[in-house]
């Protein structure tokens, strides 16, 4: 695609970042691109955290400020004000994973409802999201999907996270903000799947609020989505669709390798961009019944997005089509394409800094091993230096 190649353009890129800053991400990027640094950071920083050694300063000033917002909402404002006067807007992200109880599902619940209040009274934050299995137990979602029996005590700790579904969307629909559900590993998803449906049918009559995730590296989510769109228009309600490549490739191969079932991911790089590519034509065919948030660091999906939209006759600020990154990572495509009057995101991730530590490391991980991201990052970072230089 020879289109304009709006992505090479540092000076808006990185317009935000100060020197140091520029310093800061350039230094981390390069950290990031050794596969066994990263392995040895995640684990050294594991161990001091545990140990309550006081690292804490030393994260947040590097790899937390870089890739978070901050420790709360208040916290991520001064962020989130300065991305928008760029036209950058923002999708606060309550990124704490892997809890059990009760008391923290509920926690996590009011901490969304929060930020779908907060979204409605500041125009830089249309969007709020939230995780499954920030709502519940990941064991309950499998067992669901599986269709296992529950005990008396587990149906009744599920009726809990389906009304904690229900009174966000429910809030979302009240408050007119779009509603993002995070896609997770496969073998729970089913039932998060199912619950985001039941949510759809309830609460976007009238346009899409809520939005489902599809992890485009799963071989089976285009026809899963063609299947939905087909039931939604039977029964009348809209579709909300964001789409993704995936976060958890390695996990997913490893567990079908070990149960001996077929892998749910595609099975080539080449194959989840082709399966990627084919669902955004797809979503942007389809505006009638259905709203699309592409979440991408793929240069070129985003330019075939553009291409798209401009065949298709789609306004560039159509709030039926939104392009998301998230924070501190691909810049020069979310500024880029801000600059040229598209509706862009970033997801911006918040929480306590050894809370949002699984989150951070995952990102590292994820950054490792998608080839290329951190090189063209690198490349970018360094073309912006040596042109401020000059």
């Amino acid at each position: 695609m020879a289109q304009n190649r709006i992505f090479d353009n540092t000076a808006i890129a990185f317009q935000l970042k100060s020197d140091s800053e520029l310093e800061r991400a350039y230094f981390l990027f390069k950290m990031i691109s050794h596969q066994p640094l990263v392995r040895i950071g995640t684990a050294a920083t594991n161990f001091a955290l545990k140990a309550h050694l006081p690292v804490e300063g030393l994260i947040r000033s590097t790899v937390f400020d870089h890739f978070c917002g901050g420790v709360n909402e208040e916290d991520c404002l001064p962020v989130i004000d300065r991305m928008f006067s760029k036209g950058v807007c923002s999708v606060l992200d309550f990124s704490v994973e892997g809890q059990e109880a009760d008391a923290f599902f509920d926690a996590a619940m009011e901490k969304t409802l929060k930020i779908i209040r907060f979204a409605d009274e500041k125009e830089a934050m249309p969007i709020a999201v939230f995780k499954p299995t920030g709502f519940g137990r990941f064991h309950l979602y499998q067992k669901k999907g599986e269709g296992k029996p529950f005990t008396e005590a587990e149906a009744s700790e599920w009726r809990r996270v389906e009304e904690r579904f229900d009174k966000v969307c429910s809030m979302a629909k009240q408050r007119d903000v779009v509603l993002l559900i995070d896609a997770e590993e496969s073998w729970m998803q089913d039932a998060a799947d199912d619950l985001c449906e039941e949510m759809m049918r309830r609460y976007n009559t009238d346009k899409p609020i809520v939005y489902n995730t599809f992890q485009l590296y799963r071989w089976d989510r285009l026809d899963y989505l063609k299947k939905l769109h087909e039931r939604a228009k039977q029964s009348g309600f809209k579709i909300g669709a964001k789409i993704v490549r995936g976060a958890y490739m390695e996990k997913e191969r490893e567990r079908a390798k070990e149960k001996g079932y077929e892998s749910p991911i595609c099975a080539t790089k080449a194959a989840t961009d082709a399966n990627f590519n084919a669902t955004l034509e797809y979503l942007l065919n389809h505006l009638d019944t259905v709203s699309v948030f592409i979440g991408t660091h793929n240069e070129e999906s985003s330019y075939l997005a553009m291409e798209l939209m401009e065949k298709l006759g789609i306004a560039k600020n159509d709030n039926r089509v939104w392009l998301g990154q998230l924070y501190g990572m691909s810049d020069h495509i979310s500024f880029n394409l801000a600059a040229h009057g598209y509706k862009v995101a970033k997801y911006v991730p918040f929480g306590p800094v050894k809370d949002v530590m699984p989150y951070l490391i995952r990102r590292a991980e994820e950054n490792t091993s998608v080839a290329g991201q951190t090189s063209r990052e690198l490349n970018l970072l360094k073309q912006e230096k040596d042109r401020r230089k000059l």
